[in-house]
């Protein structure tokens, strides 16, 4: 028998959690700014890493760039202490995606489910081998909307994942507060 009281309780907590949440909440829950030299840090290296990439993309006329590498990069060198930034995250995330997303693109084609089905699999396969890497989820998306072959794995997925990597720790080491990576594996 359906309880009235136990449905319209569930019922207004559902919608608190939908629309509760959406008043200003300047003392409860305050929002850490990032010292003004955390900021122009993460600028300069975000920055020159990006441009690295691109240059190097271009000098040796091989696609290391993709539109996820932009995500990658507020990451790395925005919140570089995060488990999500980390180099297992950033280029196992990487590979994972991009070939979760290559085996179901050369399996069933490339449809509305089917690019649901690789963002999902490539979320659910982050998790189970710990490397989540948010922007991982973009480059499953690349993959099934641009048609790729295997080379993408190679280039861009790892070797522009490895630049970033790369650079991050080279850059974000220079900073006497920055210490990148927290762990490579």
């Amino acid at each position: 028998m359906l309880n009235f009281h136990k449905a319209r309780s569930k019922w207004q907590s559902y919608w608190f959690k939908l629309f509760g949440r959406w008043q200003s909440c300047p003392l409860t829950c305050p929002i850490d700014r990032p010292h003004h030299k955390h900021v122009v840090w993460s600028w300069l290296g975000s920055c020159i890493a990006i441009a690295m990439t691109a240059y190097l993309s271009t000098v040796t006329n091989s696609p290391l760039i993709m539109a996820p590498f932009g995500a990658t990069s507020v990451l790395i060198f925005g919140v570089p202490e995060s488990p999500l930034a980390q180099p297992r995250n950033v280029i196992g995330g990487n590979l994972l995606a991009a070939l979760i997303a290559l085996t179901i693109l050369h399996l069933f084609g490339s449809s509305p489910w089917t690019m649901g089905l690789a963002v999902a699999t490539a979320i659910a396969a982050m998790q189970i081998t710990h490397t989540v890497h948010p922007p991982s989820g973009a480059v499953a998306l690349v993959v099934m909307m641009t048609k790729p072959d295997w080379q993408f794995l190679v280039t861009p997925t790892f070797e522009g994942s490895v630049i970033l990597v790369l650079c991050a720790v080279i850059f974000n080491n220079l900073a006497e507060e920055r210490t990148y990576p927290k762990h490579w594996l």
